[in-house]
């Protein structure tokens, strides 16, 4: 009797066979590409095109880094100037009329006092060597070397930023609660709850028993990004200005995500009215490209020659990319244009909530936002009380999304806050789809029948 040989496989397509060598060639530590299975090929705007074909708008702007959008005009257009002058494209740290350019519109940004006594400190590429060039700027200047950092917190993935984010394991940093409505530390919320987050921060400091030494600096996110949208009060960020101001305590904004007209104004200190002493700027002001800096004061300025160097510091394509991005929003009111849009967003997000016992919060600022997904078959009714996180539930949301052509990242403290970045240039017409499909989505993910296992316990 003949053996039958098996079909062969059938080939794979472009689509499934770049997934396929990624998977096979990159590290385990890869992270978007485990949730988000596409290949994009094209991109204008909020929308991106597939290998596949399909389309997709993009709410998660390379992590709020495409202020503009994918491939916006002036981006492309001040890069090929650039390009087409024969320009160096590399200079180290030397002076060039494109950062001159950069460093004069990035200026012309910022908050008037700030700006009227502030120096600039190009970085490596990334938004955390910024986070350590201004550690490394607070500790030179005061002489000291403790930190100040806040529950939840997230400034990135190098050694010492990542101790003052919220997933620390080796604490060498002194943690502060950092307040929140829903899941206030205190079970209090509010301007209460708030207000004693301000208190324990003030009595740690002062108290000669408390284990505190005093510290070089204090690192605040205006509204937290990775801990699950979480907007800094403004009366919490005008206390913590007034508490490191009388102790001399040097404040840094970390406003890598927050800055170029992200929550509603051109950087998020400005809903409170504050001047700190530095502030962390990356992701949108490259335009789409690497560039990282750190603003600060004049008198904070005490660093030798190479204190903080880096070979990749002067990407004058990120310079030019990012002139163009910082004018564009700054000449055609987008920050003002996000805090409308996005309260316009946050309103539709949280009439939802009436038809969905899955969203427990809604919260952000502009277009930062977040919902926060909770178990709804053990959701407290009626108490204010808040209800168990759901990451299941929340990571079933995110794939419908997918399937409906929306992209979305998760969060928070269970990663059960699906977040919202889309760039700035979203039209009303595309927050009314975003809303939709991720109305569709919940109504989707919540209906899923092995959601569960027959016991309740989450998978």
């Amino acid at each position: 009797m003949a053996v039958t040989e098996p079909a062969p496989a059938p080939p794979l397509s472009a689509h499934e066979g770049i997934l396929r060598r990624q998977s096979l060639r990159e590290s385990a530590a890869r992270t978007y590409a485990r949730s988000l299975p596409i290949v994009p090929v094209r991109a204008r705007g909020l929308t991106i095109e597939g290998a596949d074909g399909r389309r997709y708008l993009d709410c998660l702007s390379g992590a709020g880094t495409l202020a503009l959008g994918h491939n916006h005009p002036v981006v492309l257009e001040a890069i090929k100037k650039v390009i087409d002058s024969g320009a160096p494209l590399h200079v180290l740290d030397l002076a060039t009329p494109v950062k001159d350019a950069f460093t004069t519109e990035l200026f012309a940004t910022l908050p008037g006092r700030f700006a009227d006594d502030a120096r600039i400190q190009f970085c490596g590429p990334a938004g955390t060597d910024a986070v350590e060039a201004a550690f490394k700027l607070v500790r030179a200047a005061t002489g000291r070397s403790g930190l100040l950092a806040f529950t939840g917190a997230y400034h990135g993935m190098t050694a010492g930023a990542l101790a003052a984010s919220g997933g620390a394991e080796d604490v060498r940093v002194t943690r502060l609660p950092f307040p929140q409505d829903y899941r206030c530390p205190f079970g209090i919320g509010g301007e209460a709850g708030a207000r004693t987050a301000a208190r324990w921060t003030e009595s740690l400091l002062d108290d000669p028993k408390s284990g505190t030494p005093a510290p070089a600096g204090m690192i605040l996110e205006p509204v937290q990004g990775e801990g699950g949208v979480n907007p800094a009060p403004d009366g919490w960020m005008r206390r913590m200005r007034e508490i490191t101001e009388d102790r001399s305590i040097p404040l840094i904004a970390d406003e890598v995500q927050t800055g170029v007209g992200r929550t509603g104004a051109f950087w998020a200190v400005e809903h409170s009215g504050i001047v700190p002493d530095v502030m962390v700027l990356s992701k949108a002001i490259g335009g789409s490209l690497p560039l990282a800096v750190i603003v600060y004061r004049s008198g904070l300025d005490t660093w030798q020659p190479g204190a903080h160097a880096g070979t990749f510091r002067g990407n004058q394509l990120a310079m030019a990319a990012g002139t163009a991005t910082l004018a564009h929003v700054r000449e055609n009111g987008l920050a003002e244009r996000a805090g409308v849009l996005g309260d316009r967003m946050l309103a539709s997000l949280r009439s939802l909530a009436a038809d969905h016992s899955c969203i427990g919060d809604v919260r952000g600022r502009g277009l930062m936002i977040g919902v926060e997904v909770v178990d709804p078959e053990t959701r407290p009714r009626g108490t204010g009380t808040e209800a168990p996180p759901d990451p299941v539930l929340a990571l079933a949301i995110q794939q419908e999304c997918l399937r409906r052509g929306l992209i979305v990242e998760l969060g928070g403290r269970h990663s059960t806050v699906v977040r919202l970045l889309p760039p700035l240039t979203l039209t009303d017409e595309q927050a009314t789809a975003v809303i939709d499909r991720l109305a569709d989505a919940l109504a989707a993910a919540e209906r899923s029948p092995h959601r569960r296992t027959p016991t309740g316990s989450i998978r």
